[in-house]
């Protein structure tokens, strides 16, 4: 039995498990590897993000008209969370896969099943159109994409992480990560382009569809670039020495049920912050403050551009100094972010403006080296189910329910009591995180 209690079981061959296999194949080429780590999840993510502004600026009025406005916002906001209770299926559908056939493969399979999530939602019929079919509708498709989302990011990362040196783990674990900046930059500008280049009744009629229609461009890009790469090296060293389990998930919860746990909520406030800083803020903005969405989708825009510096920055303090030492004082730095939630995000543009970039450049802190942390307590044959689970069951506990229940906060008890909800996240985060450092000192962590 080792550290995190991961037991090393001996497979149908007798031979046990090598977790950490290093043998890096010469004709593997590193750029093409961690572009196609990057494109992928910039795609994916892409997929989500735009789901996510539709559901604040279009979805309450299109697919669940009759009630208020606030009514209306949540009933929407339902259907945001279905995802993150898809991503676990598809972690361990995927994972599976993932884990026996190889990390390739499975990463063409994940993506397809976002794009065309995401395409259909372009062409699905109004509540005007066809009643309560069409928000049912779109809770299937909103399903489709976070199965496919469940699987993308564990493949993502082992596809970086299982390329890289020694030394550099977090490094490469973090171009992955980049991809949720670039998505979300994508997606915030093409509805910044459609919203101010035609009318509110021309956007609501067929204009919201177009950026879901368009990723069925950047998925064909993306199958392109994933095709032309090669098994990783360390899943390859384990195919070759026959060392893959028969049932990755019941090994999984069999004998790494410590590091599955604290992988989970080492994620949390990663997932809160996020979803409190986008989906949550832009609908609290254009709603419980009556500002115009044209004004606040380019401050926010110019927030992730803080997200997406930093995620580099702290990938390589990760390297340096440890991963959990850089995300424990990232997590702190989050605490302190909530006592400020109040006062900034009431302070008009200007304080909206500071608000996100501060509260961005957290979430760059916190984001980068999380890939790195959740993959490596998990031995390779079960590496791709593991490390998928711990960052979907984190999306879960973290964020599933966060713009749900930040707006009921913050219509029943204030803003300020929103920051409090982000500060108790980050303690849970916290301990999460130094048990982990405690229970596996002698990881690279």
């Amino acid at each position: 039995m080792t550290r995190y209690g991961q037991a090393r079981p001996p497979c149908a061959n007798g031979d046990k498990i090598v977790p950490n296999a290093r043998t890096i194949s010469p004709t593997a080429g590193k750029g093409r590897v961690l572009f196609a780590s990057l494109i992928g999840t910039t795609i994916e993510f892409y997929d989500f993000y735009i789901y996510a502004t539709a559901a604040v600026l279009v979805f309450p009025r299109l697919f669940f008209p009759g009630g208020d406005p606030t009514t209306a916002m949540l009933s929407s906001f339902a259907t945001f969370s279905i995802a993150f209770f898809a991503r676990p299926v598809g972690a361990l559908a995927f994972g599976h896969f993932g884990d026996r056939v190889g990390r390739k493969a499975t990463l063409v399979a994940a993506l397809m099943t976002m794009g065309l999530s995401t395409v259909a939602i372009g062409l699905l019929p109004t509540h005007a159109t066809v009643g309560i079919v069409a928000p049912l509708l779109l809770a299937l498709c909103r399903f489709g994409q976070g199965l496919g989302l469940g699987g993308e990011w564990g493949g993502a990362v082992l596809l970086a992480t299982e390329n890289a040196p020694p030394g550099k783990k977090a490094w490469f674990g973090m171009f992955p990560q980049l991809g949720a900046p670039i998505g979300f930059i994508l997606s915030t500008g093409a509805f910044i382009v459609l919203t101010s280049t035609m009318g509110e009744a021309q956007f609501e009629a067929w204009g919201w569809r177009l950026p879901f229609l368009a990723s069925a461009v950047l998925v064909f890009v993306g199958l392109w670039v994933r095709l032309k790469i090669t098994e990783t090296p360390e899943f390859q060293t384990a195919m070759d020495r026959k060392e893959r389990v028969k049932a990755p998930a019941v090994t999984l919860f069999a004998q790494h049920k410590t590091a599955l746990f604290l992988g989970t909520f080492s994620g949390v406030t990663t997932f809160s912050l996020f979803y409190l800083m986008t989906v949550f803020a832009l609908g609290w903005a254009t709603t419980g403050m009556g500002l115009a969405r044209g004004d606040v989708l380019p401050v926010q825009l110019i927030g992730v551009l803080f997200f997406a510096a930093f995620i580099p920055v702290t990938a390589l303090l990760a390297d340096k100094f440890g991963q959990v030492k850089v995300l424990i004082a990232s997590s702190v730095g989050i605490a302190l972010f909530g006592g400020l939630f109040a006062p900034l995000f009431g302070a008009g543009l200007t304080g909206l403006l500071i608000f996100f970039a501060l509260g961005f450049a957290l979430m760059g802190c916190t984001y980068g080296p999380i890939g790195a942390a959740m993959a490596r307590p998990f031995p390779t044959a079960v590496r791709y189910t593991g490390a998928s689970m711990a960052f979907n069951l984190a999306g879960i506990v973290g964020a599933s329910l966060a713009p749900y229940l930040a707006t009921w906060l913050a219509k029943t008890y204030g803003l300020a009591a929103v920051g409090g909800y982000l500060a108790l996240s980050a303690a849970v985060t916290i301990l999460a995180l130094w048990g982990m450092g405690r229970v596996s000192p002698e990881t690279e962590l």
